[in-house]
């Protein structure tokens, strides 16, 4: 099983039960339980931060002066920006679902930091919860030509006792075009989706 696969499964999967905030645990538990009824993605709402970075969705990153842009191809989701031009974070962000990102280089490496999430999202596929106070710290570094390493810090004390850090490794598709997705179109999954 590929190592970013098994995170976005289980992106907390490196914390002890102890570090994870017992209302957070016991509301994955209940999402598992419930055989994942409620998740986003199937009823076509955005799948959110940290998660599209830990899945193998395929994105374009689109560099200008001063904006980064990244577009997924997945369920509807509004590009991705982030901001490069040296401002600071809004003092009262209006929280969304990718945040609200602020990226400066260091080096050959991309560093951001994203804050401003709305709570909607799960933070990964076995149904983590994350709270408004979520805040990420993404490292972009690109190894060579097609391969970059991604290392994502995830800091919620409202829902993990600790930050921590997962690691993925995405590759270039050089000869790959983004296609349309339209999830509201042609859904058919959450009449499916009954639980327990």
């Amino acid at each position: 099983m590929e190592d970013g696969f098994r995170h976005a499964r289980n992106i907390a999967a490196d914390l002890q039960p102890e570090e994870v905030q017992p209302w957070a645990e016991a509301v994955s538990k209940q999402r598992m339980e419930t055989l994942q009824k409620d998740q986003p993605w199937a009823r076509c709402l955005p799948t959110g931060m940290p998660l599209n970075e830990a899945v193998s969705i395929p994105y374009r990153i689109v560099h200008t002066p001063g904006l980064i842009v990244i577009l997924y191809e997945e369920f509807d989701t509004v590009p991705r920006h982030i901001f490069t031009d040296g401002r600071p974070f809004p003092t009262n962000p209006n929280p969304t679902w990718l945040g609200y990102s602020i990226g400066k280089w260091e080096g050959d490496t991309l560093i951001v930091e994203t804050a401003g999430f709305n709570d909607k999202t799960w933070l990964d596929q076995i149904g983590h919860p994350h709270t408004e106070a979520l805040h990420l710290t993404e490292r972009f570094h690109r190894l060579d030509f097609g391969h970059m390493e991604l290392q994502i810090t995830v800091n919620d004390p409202g829902a993990f006792m600790r930050p921590f850090t997962f690691m993925r490794h995405p590759k270039l598709l050089a000869d790959y075009d983004m296609l349309e997705f339209i999830c509201t179109e042609n859904e058919r999954d959450a009449q499916h989706l009954v639980g327990k």
